[in-house]
C-alpha cells in the first residue's frame, strides 16, 4: 500500500497551487499529486484570457469592494458574500506571488502587470499573459512542484475515494500504462479534478472534463451543490466548441448577426459584448433563433453569428490575442485580420460541484464536514461564482482557495496520524470492475453510447430549459444509463488501455449529467446561468438557496441550505 501524508487528485492550478503551499508550510510533509494526465496537460492550461485582481495598475479608482460587487451581481446573487470577499481581498497578493513564482505576465510599458477589461466587471482588472495565461500559470506551478520535491503520479487514474465511517482514507488507482492497481493511504484526500464540460456534445473543455471527481463524491453518498449552473461560453468556434477567449472582446471585437448588426444593444445596451456570459449566450442563441444567425456561405438563418476583429488591426491581433487567431486559422481556416469567426455558445464551466467551506472542507450535508477530505477549484463549490461565474474570476478562485485549501490541510495533518485501512477489499473490487468490463459480451461500442448521452444533455438541458424537456432528458438519460451494461471493449490487453479508461469516464459522465438535470427540474426560476423558459423570473423568496443533490441508485434526492449574505442586498441585474 502507498502511504502520503496528503494525497492530491488533478494536477490542474487548484491541485498544484494546493501542493505547493502545503510543501511551503510544512517543508516535512510527504505531499503526492495523482492526474490521469501529466500535470501539464490539465485543462487549467486551456485558460486564456486572464486572472482578475484589483492590482489598480490601469484604473486606480479600483477597489476590493467593486471586484467583490461585479462578482455577486455576476452570479445572481447566489454567491456566498464571505467566500467572494475572500477572493477579492487575496486576489492582488496572489498575482503578486504568482510573480515571484516565475508567471511571465504581459507589462505595461512602464513594467507594471498589464490588466484588461473583461465580462461583468466594472474596471480593467483582468492580469494577464496575451491569451494564454492558464498556460503560463501551471508551468511555474508544476516547476515548482519539482523544486517542493512533491512526488507526482502522472498518468493514473482514480476509480474510487475511500470513505469509512465518514473518514476519507485513501483512494484507489488504476495505473494507466500497465493496469496495476494501488490502494495509496494518506492523513488528507484533496479532490482538484476540474469540470466536465464532457457532460455536453459540443464544450471548450478537454477530452479528460469528465467529472470524475465529483462524480466519485456522489457515488459515496456525499452531496454535490448547485449542480444546475452550467456556463455556456457565448463564442465557442463554430463548428467545433473550441473556445475563442473573452479576451478577444475585451481587446474590442464586436458580435455581429447576419445583418451586420452589433446585436448586444437590444440585450445589454451598457455593457455591450462585455455583458456577463450568461447573458451574452442567451443574447446568441435568440438571434439564431429569430433566424439572423450566419451559414457557411454567408446567408440568413444559419446555426452561428460572427465575432468580428478586422477594425482591431493585424499588429493589435497578434500581439494581444496570437493565440485565438491561430485556433481559428488551425480549425476553421478563417484569418481573423481578414474575415469573422463563426462563434456559437459551447459548454465550458461547472459553478456547481462538491460543497466546500472557505477553507476547502467537503460537506457531508446542510450540516457536518466529512473527515480529512478537501477540495477546491472548478470541482468544488465554494460559491464564489453563484448561477454565472465573470470571466477570470475561475484562475483566481483556482489560486486563491487553493493556496488556502493547502494551508488548512497543512495544520490539519499535523495532529493526525497514517488512517487503519484493508487494501484487499479496495484492490478485489476494483480489479473485478475492470475484468467486468473486459468480459462484458455488449454489441454496441462506448463512443455511440457516450455520444447519444451528450446529445441528449445538450438537447435537454441547454442554454433555455424548461420542464418538458427536462423530463424527456431526464428519461432518455435513464435508457441509456441502463445501456451502459451492453457495451463492449475492442481492447482486451492490459498495456495503455485507454477504452477501460473511457469506459469509467463514461459511467462518471452520466452520474453528473443526471445530476445536472435533476437540479435544474427542481429549480423552478431563472437564474443567473439557468434559464428557464416556463420560469422566466428570479424567485428569491423560494429560491435564494443552493441545491444539494445526492446521488443514489434509487434516484436523486434534492435538499437545500442558505446563501450567506453580508453586504450586497439582492436586487435586479441589469447591464
Amino acid at each position: 500500500m502507498l502511504e502520503h501524508d496528503v494525497i492530491i487528485v488533478g494536477g490542474g492550478l487548484a491541485g498544484c497551487r494546493a501542493a505547493v503551499e502545503i510543501a511551503r508550510t510544512d517543508p516535512s510533509l510527504n505531499v503526492a499529486v495523482v492526474a490521469k494526465t501529466h500535470p501539464i496537460r490539465s485543462h487549467s492550461v486551456a485558460a486564456q484570457g486572464g486572472i482578475a485582481a484589483t492590482l489598480k495598475n490601469v484604473d486606480s479608482e479600483d477597489s476590493w469592494e467593486a471586484h467583490a460587487f461585479d462578482t455577486v451581481k455576476g452570479s445572481d446573487y447566489l454567491a456566498d458574500q464571505d467566500a467572494v470577499e475572500i477572493l477579492a481581498k487575496e486576489a492582488p497578493d496572489v498575482v503578486i506571488d504568482l510573480e515571484h513564482l516565475g508567471v511571465l505576465f504581459s507589462r505595461l510599458p512602464d513594467g507594471r502587470i498589464a490588466q484588461r477589461a473583461f465580462g461583468g466587471h466594472s474596471y480593467r482588472r483582468t492580469c494577464y499573459a496575451a491569451d494564454k495565461t492558464g498556460h503560463a500559470i501551471l508551468h511555474e506551478l508544476v516547476n515548482n512542484l519539482r523544486r517542493y520535491g512533491v512526488k507526482v503520479y502522472q498518468e493514473w487514474y482514480v476509480m474510487r475515494l475511500i470513505l469509512e465511517e465518514g473518514e476519507a482514507k485513501g483512494l484507489v488507482m488504476y495505473h494507466i500504462m500497465d493496469g496495476r492497481l494501488k490502494v495509496v493511504r494518506a492523513k488528507a484526500v484533496m479532490l482538484a479534478t476540474g469540470g466536465y464540460g464532457r457532460v455536453f456534445n459540443t464544450t471548450s473543455n478537454d477530452f479528460a472534463s469528465t467529472g470524475d471527481g465529483l462524480a466519485m463524491v456522489a457515488q459515496a453518498g456525499l452531496p454535490l451543490q448547485d449542480m444546475e449552473f452550467v456556463q455556456f461560453h457565448p463564442t465557442g468556434l463554430y463548428p467545433v466548441g473550441v473556445l475563442i477567449s473573452e479576451a478577444v472582446r475585451g481587446e474590442g471585437a464586436y458580435l455581429r448577426n447576419s445583418e451586420g448588426n452589433r446585436f448586444m444593444e437590444q440585450y445589454a445596451p451598457s455593457k455591450m459584448e462585455l455583458a456577463p456570459r450568461d447573458i451574452t449566450s442567451r443574447a446568441i442563441t435568440l438571434e439564431i433563433r429569430a433566424g439572423r444567425g450566419i451559414h457557411t456561405d454567408g446567408s440568413a438563418g444559419g446555426p452561428f453569428v460572427h465575432l468580428d476583429l478586422r477594425h482591431m488591426g493585424r499588429e493589435k491581433i497578434m500581439s494581444r490575442i496570437p493565440f485565438c487567431w491561430e485556433e481559428a486559422h488551425r480549425l476553421v481556416g478563417v484569418d481573423a485580420v481578414e474575415e469573422p469567426m463563426p462563434v456559437r455558445p459551447t459548454a465550458h464551466y461547472s459553478m456547481g460541484g462538491i460543497p466546500v467551506d472557505t477553507d476547502g472542507r467537503v460537506r457531508s450535508g446542510v450540516e457536518g464536514f466529512v473527515e480529512a477530505l478537501f477540495a477546491a477549484g472548478e470541482s468544488a463549490c465554494v460559491s464564489v461564482h453563484g448561477a454565472n461565474r465573470l470571466g477570470s474570476n475561475s484562475l483566481l478562485e483556482c489560486v486563491v482557495y487553493g493556496k488556502r485549501t493547502g494551508a488548512a490541510i497543512a495544520q490539519y495533518v499535523q495532529s493526525r496520524k497514517l488512517p487503519s485501512l484493508e487494501e484487499g477489499p479496495y484492490l478485489q473490487e476494483a480489479q473485478e470492475q475492470i475484468q467486468a468490463l473486459l468480459d462484458q459480451q455488449g454489441e454496441q461500442r462506448i463512443n455511440p453510447l457516450c455520444q447519444a448521452f451528450q446529445d441528449a444533455m445538450s438537447q435537454y438541458c441547454g442554454v433555455f430549459r424548461d420542464q418538458e424537456s427536462m423530463e424527456k432528458g431526464l428519461e432518455i438519460t435513464q435508457e441509456l444509463q441502463q445501456q451502459y451494461g451492453t457495451i463492449y471493449l475492442g481492447d482486451r490487453g492490459s498495456l495503455w488501455n485507454t477504452e477501460i479508461i473511457e469506459a469509467l469516464e463514461l459511467k462518471n459522465i452520466m452520474v453528473v449529467g443526471r445530476m445536472i438535470l435533476t437540479s435544474a427540474l427542481n429549480r423552478q426560476e431563472s437564474r443567473g446561468a439557468h434559464s428557464r423558459e416556463d420560469y422566466p423570473q428570479r424567485d428569491d423568496p423560494n429560491f435564494l438557496k443552493h441545491s444539494l443533490a445526492f446521488y443514489s441508485a434509487a434516484g436523486i434526492d434534492i435538499q437545500y441550505r442558505p446563501v450567506t449574505l453580508t453586504q450586497f442586498e439582492p436586487q435586479e441585474r441589469k447591464y
